[in-house]
């Protein structure tokens, strides 16, 4: 039980720190990234404004369609190509990347080249 909490701690301390360095730095919306085991999640934040400009994820909308039977980092890289071009769409070309407590690796590395891909630029 002590290695969840200290595990737990250290995942909230990272995800702090993440978002600290970056809206102390940054005057640009943010692209944040969460997942999970199974979905991923991104959406571009206007911190400055208090408001998502745009959101997809794999777990519903439409996406949901195309993403059947594609492995998770597969998901994760047209999940940040649609990002992208919600982003694009909402006249948001430069970004500033949160990865939250997750590495910049696997899916949160595809999702990033997909959005770089795509037209964002962080």
């Amino acid at each position: 039980m002590e290695s969840l909490k200290r595990k737990n701690t250290g995942r909230l301390r990272r995800k702090r720190s993440t978002r600290a360095r970056i809206k102390k730095v940054s005057k640009v919306p943010r692209l944040s990234v969460c997942r999970s085991n199974q979905h991923i999640y991104a959406q571009i934040i206007d911190d400055a404004a208090g408001r998502t400009l745009a959101h997809v994820g794999t777990c519903g909308g439409a996406l949901k369609d195309g993403l059947e039977g594609k492995k998770k980092s597969e998901k994760a890289a047209i999940v940040g190509a649609e990002i992208a071009r919600l982003g694009i769409e909402a006249g948001v070309e430069r970004v500033v990347f949160d990865r939250g407590d997750a590495k910049y690796h696997g899916r949160v590395k595809a999702l990033a080249e997909a959005a770089r891909e795509g037209g964002l630029k962080f």
